[in-house]
């Protein structure tokens, strides 16, 4: 290789990176199209999930009729939820019980679930292997870096 070709190369060699991805629907079943049966995949994009350990997860809360379904990443639940199950294998798990949850608050305003107590069926379903569950590890090359090649090589050798 010549001069001008190891220079263009060691300029655009930081812009290429490898990317282990796995892609998750993001919704909540009060928006159209994310119900637990009438799920819309052209409605919700899918989102990349950043941990290198991560699933999809859809969670499903019940009471009696009213079900809420939610869908999103495992690392985006884990901040905020404390039932997740410790098996996040594929498939479907009750949400795991804490008996420190709300142990010692005595909250004035009731309508506010401190010990979440108002669902009575929440079930985690884990998945990684399945359609916009899947993993891969690809190289992304962005249209700029694309771009900036063929410029490149006219400029070279045009």
């Amino acid at each position: 290789m010549n001069m001008k070709t190891q220079v263009v190369a060691l300029v655009f060699a930081p812009l290429i990176s490898l990317v282990s991805s796995l892609w998750c629907y993001q919704c909540v079943s009060s928006h159209p199209g994310c119900g637990l049966y009438d799920f819309d995949w052209r409605y919700y994009w899918s989102h990349y999930c950043h941990d290198a350990n991560n699933k999809c997860v859809k969670l499903i809360e019940q009471r009696g009729a009213d079900i809420k379904v939610t869908r999103d990443c495992l690392s985006n639940l884990e901040g905020h939820r404390r039932d997740i199950p410790a098996d996040r294998y594929e498939g479907c798990r009750p949400a795991a019980k804490d008996p420190l949850i709300g142990q010692y608050i005595f909250p004035s305003i009731t309508e506010i679930d401190h010990k979440r107590e108002y669902y009575t069926n929440v079930t985690f379903c884990f998945c990684d292997f399945d359609e916009r569950c899947n993993s891969a590890s690809v190289s992304v090359v962005s249209a700029f870096l694309s771009a900036c090649l063929v410029v490149a090589h006219l400029a070279v050798w045009g």
